[in-house]
């Protein structure tokens, strides 16, 4: 393996170049500054179409090869002319005789982005149409051109031609040096797109022997979960559903880590209801501390509010309808870190602009809660993947196992219960009446405890609201896990519960079946369980 006899020169003179693009953004305007400085201009199809229509002077490659463009182009720079002047050492007596004796001319700067595989896949192509769009030549010319950076300059983006035209028509090593790893990841990235697609979309594999999953990054974060750690935004290059990362910030500071893990979390939830009346969610540390729906989006949120005001103090709100006036001024009663919401009309976003500090992300459609997908955990030498918890459980699958039967206002609360324990951490615990959370018990290393904490919550809530009762009196109760004994149902009858909702599943269900009879409690199972950690 030859290796440059000396050090990489800092400046290099463009003199030759090879353009041959996808997206023409800004093509024209290097092509003239390339020109201007006496560049000799080699292009390819319909690059150098664009560059003779704006009256440039161009070489086609199979000037450069002896050979014609063939086989409905997948055939034109795969060749020694091409890639010796790429890849040719210049210092080196070896390939400086090489370059002689075959009559191959170097090739100083690489203009190159690849055939629009994403956006085949996107618009919903045919097979054979994205197969033609895996661009082999383009790929090959990166990664030699990114190679040999000690001489050569790769471009792979339009965003970065400025820099290029800055440079006069020289450039020097440390801007070679980066944009050669900028085209190692443009090349890495657009591997992992196909492969992922082959994999997933073309073969159906979910777990395939190798996984790349290609994104970009959108920003680096202030911190992330702490001051002392580093963390950046990552978006997925593709096709994609829209999620809190894809919503547009309409003011506020710049999001956090934190930020956008429990926006997210409140996403995911109020995505539950997206087809349901108004409804509010209140995240704290991504697990909700309140969520309610009701008439109005303001009812809603003084419903949810109301559930724990003093967890709702700094939190993470989000809705499943376009944002009113009325329920912003609301809203604007406590701090809040983020609003997220489909959309906001002109009130509600004057209302938000007197709190700087505020954050307001605007979703447009929200996630469809049971759409496919993946989730992914790093853990000590190595990651866990998983699909993700889109189970979703109707009136039809509910197997009442008590000898009373629910009532159908006690089967809308356990359902209501149930889809919010979905997204509280477990062990999970969540009381709720009338369309609200009554109390949510998170995180706990025993449900009992768990189903104690919500109950005392509950009451805290009451006292403060002045209300007679808490609202655990005369609620449903969810566990996201079946109960192991009947001690955290029996938290549940004392804090007033008259329905469970529960998966079931247990060595000990006739036990707890029993022991709910007894309570006169109506129980139904899910046989479905949602951990979530």
């Amino acid at each position: 393996m030859k290796t440059p006899t000396t050090p990489a020169p800092d400046k290099v003179a463009i003199k030759r170049a090879l353009l041959s693009v996808s997206d023409k953004s800004g093509l024209v305007e290097l092509g003239r500054a390339l020109a201007g400085w006496g560049v000799e201009l080699v292009s390819t199809g319909g690059t150098a179409k664009a560059l003779r229509d704006a009256g440039l002077d161009v070489k086609d490659i199979s000037d450069i090869t002896g050979f014609p463009e063939m086989m409905d182009g997948r055939v034109k720079t795969l060749h020694p002319m091409v890639h010796g002047g790429l890849l040719s050492v210049r210092d080196d007596p070896e390939h400086a005789k090489a370059m002689t004796d075959h009559g191959i001319g170097a090739i100083d700067l690489v203009v190159v982005n690849l055939y629009p595989f994403a956006q085949t896949v996107a618009k919903g192509a045919g097979r054979d149409e994205i197969i033609e769009n895996i661009d082999i030549g383009g790929p090959s010319m990166v990664r030699s051109a990114a190679k040999n950076h000690a001489y050569v300059t790769i471009a792979t983006d339009p965003a970065d031609y400025a820099e290029i035209i800055a440079s006069g028509g020289t450039t020097d090593f440390a801007l070679r040096k980066r944009f050669a790893a900028k085209a190692f990841a443009a090349t890495a990235t657009y591997d992992a797109m196909i492969s992922s697609w082959f994999a997933h979309a073309d073969q159906g594999q979910f777990f395939p022997e190798a996984l790349s999953i290609p994104v970009r990054k959108a920003e680096e974060l202030r911190y992330g979960e702490n001051p002392h750690q580093q963390a950046a935004l990552y978006l997925p290059v593709g096709p994609s559903a829209r999620g809190i990362a894809q919503a547009t910030q309409v003011q506020g500071k710049e999001l956090s880590y934190n930020n956008y893990n429990d926006a997210d979390a409140a996403l995911e939830l109020v995505s539950e209801f997206r087809d349901g009346p108004p409804t509010v969610v209140i995240v704290k540390h991504a697990n909700p501390c309140g969520v309610a729906s009701a008439d109005t989006l303001i009812e809603a949120y003084e419903a949810a509010l109301a559930c724990d005001s003093v967890s709702a103090f700094g939190g993470i709100i989000a809705v499943n309808r376009p944002l009113d006036g009325k329920t912003a001024e609301a809203i604007s009663g406590i701090f809040t870190e983020v609003v997220a919401a489909p959309d906001a009309d002109d009130d509600a976003k004057a209302v938000f602009a007197k709190k700087k500090n505020l954050r307001l992300l605007l979703t447009g459609e929200l996630p469809d809660p049971a759409r496919a997908g993946m989730t992914m955990k790093s853990i000590a030498g190595g990651v866990l993947l998983q699909s993700r918890d889109n189970g979703r459980i109707g009136l039809d699958d509910l197997k009442v196992v008590t000898k009373r039967a629910p009532t159908d206002q006690e089967l809308k609360d356990c359902l209501f219960a149930w889809t919010v324990a979905k997204h509280v951490k477990s062990n999970a615990i969540v009381y709720a009446r009338g369309g609200s959370t009554a109390g949510v018990g998170a995180g706990q290393m025993n449900r009992l405890e768990s189903a104690r904490i919500a109950a005392w919550k509950a009451k805290d809530a009451a006292e403060k609201a002045g209300w007679a009762t808490p609202r655990t009196i005369g609620s449903a109760v969810a566990s996201d896990a079946f109960f192991p004994f009947a001690d955290g149902l029996l938290a549940a009858v004392e804090a007033g519960a008259t329905a469970v909702i529960q998966p079931g599943g247990s060595i000990r269900d006739a036990e707890v079946i029993a022991a709910a009879d007894e309570a006169g409690l109506a129980m139904v199972f899910t046989g479905m369980r949602h951990f979530r950690h």
